[in-house]
């Protein structure tokens, strides 16, 4: 190593999922030069030139290796690699735009790339030049005379071009603001990093992000640093906002703030009218009185991950500048809501106390919609598809339609005829359902919906059809291109009785629809009884199109086609319809793409579904779950998703018949996990169980009694009559109908803590408003927002990086960090070792075995924790749930024993099943430079990696808008 270290860096990111391929990194240094930029150790900067990189580097080596010709040719290639690391991880979140980044940050990312690629001799050598140099830069500045005050200000450079000082007094205002009643946080310390990053010259908007950038790393030393991040990104929201609604440069601290924000908001309501992006009924609401009710300081409660996620994908904006601000946004999400009301401002504030609170939250679709030109908030369409050409593509039109403006897809195509079947009109056999089921999934792919994100479609088939076996192989990639759907999800409709004969060990015959066309709107002993007599027509030769097999081996397949490609899910036909409200009016053919929604399609009717989800967590006092505010909060949520129905955009007229006469809902919850931290109950235990149970039959009771309330103010959904409802029978009664169907098949407790006997008079003789009331959806983004855990789901790990569109975020378990300091064992060894274990505190002796329990994520809890308190919910639920199931080593047994455990305790659906793979944890910090070779000694796949990727759990793939392939209902 000798004179010219050049600037080599890691700017800011570390977390570097997947290296780039060759082809990226050329793009990146072919690109890099003259757009980027380096502020150099005396403040001067200068463009950022991948070549000197490679000499730096390229001098290490030769220092340590010498320079023979052999060694020579091998060492250019490693530098060429290194240096393409080096780039990328400090350039790859800049997108098209420049980024600025300190010398130091560049030679820090040096070390760390040669570590992770064990080159450990060059990496120190490295290390001792650049200590040598930073001695030798102290000894110079030493005998310098001190520089005077003139010299270190810093100016910036305006809008206009103009050059004004560095307002330094108003930085450390909005520093002292982001810190200001957060423990643990030092907002000199932010200051001083920011500082280091600024140069003279810089662009007056980028002192913002100076700032943001500047609180961002600390977040995994310090979990209220997120809040003090999330606070300093407010200030840059701000200002964008202000100024384009003053048409010239504003600003205002959140202390300002307080007073502006009712005359920010008549502006923007009004601003926003005139460019159409908003209803123009919303400028007839008293906006004053809305203005006034609006609550700045909510604007002080997110994480950094929350508000950009609002920030990034939710805010309204006009050619790309955001001028919504976050109580701005929920008081619009509400005022949406509100709009048919009679006293709807009064109702606007009551929705707006509801959702800026967190504690509950609209569906990502009602936040995206609610007050603008074209109101589409419901979450998810089921369909059941034709068996006729006419039929099928107008099914993929509505599709089309639907995915448009609409949510995740649902689609039954169980009457489709199988492979072989007769077609009459041409007198020819049909290529059965695949091909068109392929169309489908194009289809989904080619219409996005509005831009946000692509379609996302699940198909659902029963498992008699006789394509069902090439319906399981629909995503795997190999085999005819033609035949797979690699963008289309997909999910197995299984009739208890195939569930019954593998246990029994019993034949299995498979049926084209086109000969055995009742059996899809057949449900228990009668489905059992016409399905046998089916049997004996095939056996006798009056049935053309049937296979005949082993129960066991298709549901070996279906097993082993879920392990392999994460698809077909399992859900369960049975239970779905003979616990169903509606019954007496239709079947229920197919769940949703998220398998949470249980609704009856036909021809005549497109199922539709609103979603909304109580934050669990902020409803535990004291230990214990705080039933007069849940009341609350469940009696307003029901109201306002009771009030989408008739305000929602329905693009087919399908799916407004079946919503205004049927009125369906799906209140869920999430921040289970958070909720369970909060009254120290570990997820694999009974506490736990039983808090599953009791917490959703508060939300059960709670939300029907709502649903009865509305009824009497506002008048029984249409098709009340006949229903469950109607007869006194409820979700908990209902199990004695799939109990009285499977007999010994079914093992779901029935317990129960509240007075469901006076609800359940009141609800036959008031009646109901709605004709289903709960499930639970993913939650995947609207939990970011309110910064809880998704849904039902356990903490995947305590210290990760989460990957979206809005960037890379890191994620620390706040409740971990809390419980560690309190025991003093919250230090910088203990932030290395989360990150060396992917986040476990399993394998750490200093933890204690109390906390091992509670911090247990979720690939170390034994999944059947995760059925068990599945099934406790699903006894109070009317529709079903998002359920994952976790399973660090499957095995062929344990995928057996897990499904059938999930079938026989009256699961109605199951969801992803989620196992180990590829690397999200960032671990090129850690310290220790062996520990960082023993970590790049496999890859994910368990092989040799010379390139250095850490072998690590995969963050589970999520149900998010944020997720450019997007699934997500919520």
């Amino acid at each position: 190593m000798h004179s010219e270290a050049p600037p080599v860096s890691p700017s800011v990111p570390t977390e570097n999922r997947h290296a780039p391929d060759a082809g990226t990194r050329a793009e990146l240094l072919a690109t890099s030069p003259g757009q980027h930029q380096v502020i150099r150790r005396n403040g001067k900067v200068t463009g950022f030139d991948a070549a000197k990189i490679s000499v730096a580097i390229t001098k290490a080596f030769l220092a340590v290796e010498g320079g023979g010709a052999a060694a020579s040719r091998r060492i250019h290639e490693i530098v060429q690699e290194l240096t393409g690391q080096v780039t990328e991880n400090l350039f790859r979140r800049a997108g098209s735009g420049a980024v600025t980044v300190h010398i130091e940050d560049i030679q820090d990312q040096v070390e760390l790339v040669l570590m992770r690629g064990g080159h450990h001799k060059v990496a120190r050598a490295y290390v001792l030049y650049r200590e040598k140099q930073a001695e030798k830069r102290a000894a110079e500045a030493a005998k310098q005379k001190p520089a005077t005050a003139a010299a270190d200000v810093l100016h910036v450079t305006r809008a206009d071009g103009t050059r004004a000082p560095l307002d330094e007094a108003r930085m450390a205002t909005l520093v002292d603001e982001a810190c200001r009643g957060l423990d643990e946080v030092d907002g000199a310390r932010v200051l001083a990093e920011a500082r280091r990053n600024l140069f003279d010259g810089v662009a007056e908007k980028d002192v913002g992000t100076a700032l943001v950038m500047a609180a961002r790393p600390m977040i995994e030393q310090e979990p209220n640093y997120s809040q003090v991040t999330a606070r300093l990104l407010m200030d840059s929201l701000r200002r964008e906002a202000l100024s384009f609604l003053a048409g010239m440069p504003q600003e205002a601290t959140q202390a300002e703030m307080a007073g502006r924000y009712p005359e920010y908001f008549r502006a923007y309501v009004k601003r926003a009218a005139e460019l159409e992006l908003l209803d123009s009924q919303l400028t007839r609401y008293d906006l004053d009185a809305l203005g006034k009710a609006l609550k700045p300081e909510r604007d002080l409660q997110f994480t950094y991950l929350g508000l950009q996620t609002l920030c990034d994908r939710y805010f309204i904006h006009s050619g790309g500048t955001r001028f919504e601000l976050p109580q701005a946004f929920f008081m619009r999400v509400a005022m949406g809501l509100a709009i048919n009301e009679i006293d709807r401002e009064a109702r606007a504030i009551e929705f707006y106390e509801l959702l800026s609170s967190f504690d509950f939250m609209s569906s990502t679709p009602t936040l995206f919609n609610s007050g603008t030109l074209r109101p589409q908030l419901s979450s998810c369409y089921l369909t059941t598809v034709p068996d006729d050409l006419d039929g099928i593509f107008e099914a993929i039109k509505d599709n089309a339609l639907l995915s448009k403006f609409a949510g995740g897809l649902g689609n039954d195509w169980t009457r489709v005829r199988g492979m072989g079947s007769h077609i009459k009109g041409t007198n020819g056999k049909s290529q059965g359902v695949i091909p068109f089921m392929k169309v489908a999934n194009d289809t989904a792919v080619a219409v996005n919906q509005g831009g946000r994100r692509r379609g996302a479609v699940c198909g659902y088939l029963e498992t008699w059809h006789i394509d069902i076996e090439e319906f399981i192989e629909l995503r795997k990639n190999t085999g005819d291109d033609r035949r797979r759907t690699h963008d289309m999800n997909t999910a197995n409709w299984i009739p208890d009785l195939f569930m019954q004969r593998v246990v029994e060990e019993g034949d299995w015959t498979l049926f084209s629809p086109s000969e055995t066309p009742d059996l899809h709107d057949l449900v228990g002993p009668a489905f059992a009884k016409r399905y046998a007599e089916y049997e004996e027509k095939a056996a006798r030769g009056e049935i053309k199109v049937f296979k005949k097999l082993k129960a066991v081996d298709l549901w070996r397949k279906m097993l082993a086609m879920l392990f392999e490609t994460g698809h077909p899910w399992m859900t369960f036909k049975d239970p779905c319809n003979l616990r169903s409200p509606q019954s007496h009016v239709g079947v229920v053919h197919s769940s949703n793409l998220c398998t949470e929604i249980c609704l009856n399609t036909s021809d005549d009717e497109i199922a539709v579904c609103n979603l909304g989800s109580v934050n669990l967590a902020a409803h535990v006092t004291d230990g214990a779950l705080d039933l007069p505010k849940l009341e609350r909060t469940v009696t307003t949520a029901m109201r306002m998703l009771d009030n989408v129905i008739d305000y929602n955009y329905y693009s087919v007229p399908q799916a407004r018949r079946a919503n205004l006469r049927h009125r369906p809902v799906g209140l869920g919850i999430m921040g289970f996990q958070d909720a369970l931290y909060a009254m120290r109950l570990p997820y694999a235990s009974e506490d736990a169980v039983a808090f599953a149970d009791t917490s959703m039959e508060a939300v059960s009771y709670f939300s029907i009694q709502a649903s009865t309330r509305l009824a009497e103010e506002r008048g029984r959904y249409t098709s009340f009559e006949g229903s469950l409802w109607s007869q006194g029978v409820l979700p908990i009664d209902s199990i004695a109908r799939l109990a009285e169907a499977r007999g010994q098949y079914l093992q779901q407790d029935t317990s129960a803590t509240l007075d469901w006997d006076a609800l359940r008079e009141r609800v036959q003789t008031v009646g109901m408003r709605n004709s289903n009331t709960m499930a639970i959806a993913p939650t995947a983004t609207i939990s970011n927002i309110c910064g809880v855990s998704q849904s039902i789901e356990p903490t995947y790990q305590n210290l990760f990086v989460k990957s979206n569109l809005s960037g890379e975020f890191t994620v620390i378990n706040p409740y971990l960090v809390r419980d560690l300091k309190e025991r003093g064992l919250w230090d910088e060894v203990m932030v290395n070792d989360l990150k060396y274990y992917d986040g476990s505190v399993q394998p750490l002796d200093r933890v204690p075995e109390d906390l091992k329990a509670l911090y247990a994520t979720a690939f170390e809890l034994d999944t059947r924790w995760l059925v068990e308190a599945a099934s406790r919910r699903q006894k109070w639920i009317d529709q079903a749930q998002s359920l994952n199931l976790y399973m660090a080593e499957p095995s062929g047994k344990k995928l057996d024993n897990l499904y059938k455990l999930a079938w026989v305790r009256g699961l109605k659906t199951t969801y992803y099943l989620r196992s180990m793979g590829a690397t999200h944890v960032e671990k090129s910090t850690v310290a220790d430079a062996s520990r960082a070779n023993k970590l790049n000694a496999v890859n994910g796949n368990g092989k040799a990696n010379g390139s250095a990727q850490p072998a690590e759990p995969s963050a589970p793939k999520a149900c998010s808008i944020l997720d450019p392939d997007c699934e997500a209902c919520q």
